[in-house]
């Protein structure tokens, strides 16, 4: 199979690299070329010295590199779509649409339009073939794509789905052929499944995860034994492809400050003056920039008003006026197999790195859901993405309202 490695420079795409080329496929490496903080913003965003780690782990096994420029791509699929998000208030996430728009968007068809079969990342990730229903065992592993192709759409709106054998949880039609299934990395502290919750079918057929059953300390043993050069690097935070450059800093960059009032929820006393609501989110507990003067006490974000531009902030706890929700409605729901169409049982994570908790379900008229969370849960942002499960398996996902 003729496989394109998405390789950033980091240990795990070099490694994932590795593994493909000991099953035997025929690889090329590419660096997307997505941004290189033309406009100076304070940060760090070292695209030279990742391409220059990336090229290094091709030459070392032996592979062709090339770099793709998307820098077009991204600017219109991902910086718009941030930078529209907070302008109106909501709490975007960059890194799941990175993956749906970019990596699996238009870097895949880049791939396709170039004679290759397959795009692989470094994802902790499992993708598991499932030509079963209702019981049946799945099979871990790689299959064929699929012959349909969902075009990747705008920011704001799901991709096609195509069809996947549901959870046994939910209802269950007759087998309807070969399904592929999104399942969370054996690595629980690495696990990314959420960044790809909203994947369709098409996409997953043409997706090649090599880490998802590894660790990490596994996978720097690999790279350290295969002398990869960058086995000792450490792993890169920010943005998706932005590099090293904080939010706070980016944003201010592009949207100009708004200031507005900082009011206690609870009886409505101004306490202060911030700069811009695009520069908080809901939960948010530092840089508020207002001392609680009360002991073992601290504000936090509990919402944002448009109307005055008002940051409304409470003391955090289980008491604070509209922090803990135990309902919440989600739209532009996107599913990797077939559509959860009646109430169900289900599992989400509500954001990375949060553990999974038990909801319902409830389809609505208008194509949004309504989920009934078992526990309340903290500071669930709108524009923000919760992840739908049936146990490990990703089902798909959608954004808070």
């Amino acid at each position: 199979m003729r496989i394109l490695v998405a390789m950033s420079g980091g240990v795990d795409s070099s490694v994932a690299a590795l593994l493909l080329q000991r099953e035997g496929h025929e690889l090329v490496g590419a660096y997307m070329k997505n941004w290189i903080n033309e406009d100076n913003i304070v940060g760090e965003c070292p695209w030279q010295q990742d391409i220059d780690d990336a090229r290094a782990c091709a030459e070392r096994l032996g592979i062709e590199f090339r770099v793709v420029n998307l820098m077009h791509e991204y600017r219109a699929r991902i910086v718009d779509y941030l930078l529209d998000g907070y302008r109106r208030g909501l709490t975007p996430n960059p890194d799941v649409m990175c993956n749906r728009e970019i990596k699996f968007g238009v870097f895949l068809q880049w791939a396709r339009d170039h004679g290759f079969d397959a795009v692989a990342t470094g994802h902790y990730a499992r993708r598991v073939e499932a030509s079963f229903c209702c019981g049946a065992a799945p099979k871990s592993g790689d299959a064929a794509p699929v012959a349909a192709r969902a075009e990747p759409g705008p920011p704001d709106s799901p991709p096609p789905s195509s069809v996947v054998s549901p959870p046994s949880s939910v209802h269950c039609p007759p087998p309807t052929g070969h399904r592929l299934q999104l399942h969370e990395g054996a690595d629980k502290n690495k696990d990314q499944s959420y960044f790809l919750t909203l994947l369709s079918q098409d996409q997953l057929a043409a997706a090649r995860f090599p880490l998802g059953d590894l660790t990490k300390p596994q996978i720097r043993t690999l790279a350290a034994a295969a002398g990869l050069p960058n086995a000792a690097k450490k792993d890169s935070q920010g943005i998706c492809f932005i590099g090293q450059v904080r939010i706070q800093d980016f944003l201010r960059a592009y949207v100009p400050d708004a200031p507005g009032p900082i009011v206690r929820a609870t009886d409505g006393r101004l306490l202060g003056e911030h700069r811009g609501l695009h520069l908080f989110t809901l939960g948010q507990r530092k840089g508020i920039g207002i001392p609680s003067n009360t002991d073992n006490k601290a504000y936090v974000v509990v919402a944002k008003r448009s109307e005055d531009r008002a940051l409304l902030v409470d003391f955090d706890g289980p008491a604070a006026l509209g922090l803990h929700t135990t309902t919440v409605r989600v739209h532009a729901l996107s599913w990797i197999g077939e559509p959860v169409t009646r109430a169900a049982d289900l599992e989400g994570r509500v954001r990375y790195r949060d553990p999974r908790v038990a909801l319902r379900f409830e389809p609505q008229p208008d194509g949004t859901g309504l989920i009934r969370f078992r526990e309340p849960q903290r500071g669930l942002a709108s524009g923000q993405i919760l992840a739908l499960h049936d146990g490990e398996r990703v089902l798909g996902g959608g954004v808070y309202v």
